[in-house]
């Protein structure tokens, strides 16, 4: 079934023909009636699947087809996000969508000064995206009622359980009107948010596509075993093996991201970085010239793992593997998004290989293996123009041939 044949409203076609939204995703296709009828929803999905438009569409939908009158600070539909990041790329999202109907929507996060946020609040709002921290900040002040929210969306909600939102959760509830509908949309189900989605409403409808492998079939995914010291090298040789490609580079922590970046600058390579330490401004900017392509690796920590969808990215580096096991599908989920395909690949050093088996154990398979023999690997080492003695090639290249030539010897014995 197509989205033209949707009865929706025309302003809400046009917004995803202009988009290139012909055919619903999987997650799509069964969340969208429900919402539309008022049930509570519970929605897993592989990242990458179009969750965001599976709820943004339909609210949408419902929101321009109602009236327009509201209160001061009155918000119909509240859409909690775990970070600032996640919560601007949503609300850009409905405002595609929304382009041509009457809905109004709007950012809530920290990081900017609240008295512009506090003006458009007391207009009233449709949609509110918001992160915790300034939402409570604003109710407490005054400036923003919950009371007449129809829906209350918890988005990326088992990463809000993660960073141990709960109680910002249950808080929120009792803000909102007894009949409300609550959906929840994840990448991953575990007990707790089962719990969480079971305590707060009656008999939600659960949706879960999830195939035997939780990476998607569009990306291609494998560990390669690089000693630690080494890594540099072959993140450089991958990158000058694919110029025009899109990097996505994942390490553990913000001042591994900057080492790295500086290892990388030093043969000549412009790379960005991205981690919690940069202010909210850098964040964005630093984003938005990733997006665009001018620089071509960004380097970043988990603060991008999970939700954030930045077009066209080729490749997924796993510098470091990821401590949570689940954060490896969140990780290489950031390419192979929607109907493209795309690569991921994992440096697994000697100290890392029991994260390896977790990771392996959480997907239920074994992650491939791209074997690089010894040759290849001095080679890479060599390659790289941080190496400052130039005759490495030449030492290498003549003992392969020395390899080779006694290989042909004993074969004449």
């Amino acid at each position: 079934m197509k989205f033209e044949q949707y009865r929706f409203a025309e302003e809400v076609k046009r917004s995803l023909a202009e988009l290139g939204f012909k055919r619903p995703t999987d997650i799509q296709y069964k969340a969208i009636p429900s919402i539309l009828k008022g049930d509570d929803v519970l929605a897993i999905a592989q990242t990458g699947t179009g969750k965001t438009a599976a709820f943004a569409i339909p609210v949408l939908q419902l929101l321009h087809q109602q009236s327009r009158s509201r209160t001061k600070g009155e918000v119909k539909c509240l859409v909690m996000e775990p970070t600032r990041e996640l919560a601007i790329q949503v609300a850009d999202v409905f405002k595609q969508i929304g382009k041509y109907t009457r809905v109004d929507i709007m950012a809530l996060t920290g990081g900017v000064e609240q008295e512009s946020q506090i003006r458009k609040l007391d207009k009233g709002v449709d949609v509110l995206i918001a992160t915790p921290g300034r939402m409570f900040d604003l109710i407490s002040q005054g400036h923003l009622d919950l009371r007449h929210v129809r829906t209350l969306i918890l988005d990326e909600a088992d990463l809000m359980l993660d960073l141990g939102f709960i109680r910002d959760i249950r808080d929120v509830i009792r803000h909102l009107p007894r009949q409300h509908q609550t959906l929840f949309f994840s990448a991953t189900i575990n007990a707790e948010i089962k719990d969480l989605a079971y305590d707060i409403v009656r008999n939600p409808i659960r949706i879960q596509i999830s195939p035997d492998d939780p990476v998607s079939k569009n990306v291609q995914h494998s560990v390669a075993f690089v000693e630690m010291d080494d890594k540099r090298f072959f993140l450089e040789r991958l990158v000058r093996e694919f110029p025009e490609n899109k990097i996505l580079v994942f390490v553990r922590t913000k001042v591994r991201a900057e080492r790295v970046a500086a290892a990388m600058d030093r043969v000549g390579i412009k790379s960005l970085t991205m981690h919690g330490g940069k202010e909210q401004d850098d964040r964005l900017s630093v984003m938005q010239e990733f997006k665009k392509g001018s620089i071509k690796v960004l380097i970043t920590t988990d603060v991008n793992a999970r939700g954030i969808d930045i077009p066209n990215v080729d490749y997924v580096v796993n510098y470091d593997l990821p401590d949570e096991p689940e954060n490896y599908v969140h990780r290489v989920g950031r390419t192979g998004r929607g109907v493209q395909k795309g690569q991921a690949v994992s440096f697994c050093s000697k100290e890392e290989k029991p994260i390896l088996e977790q990771i392996q154990t959480f997907l239920g398979k074994e992650i491939q293996v791209m074997q690089i023999d010894k040759s290849d690997y001095r080679a890479t080492i060599a390659f790289s123009e941080e190496v400052p003695n130039e005759n490495w090639q030449l030492l290498i290249e003549q003992h392969e041939k020395a390899l080779k030539e006694n290989k042909r010897k004993k074969k004449k014995k």
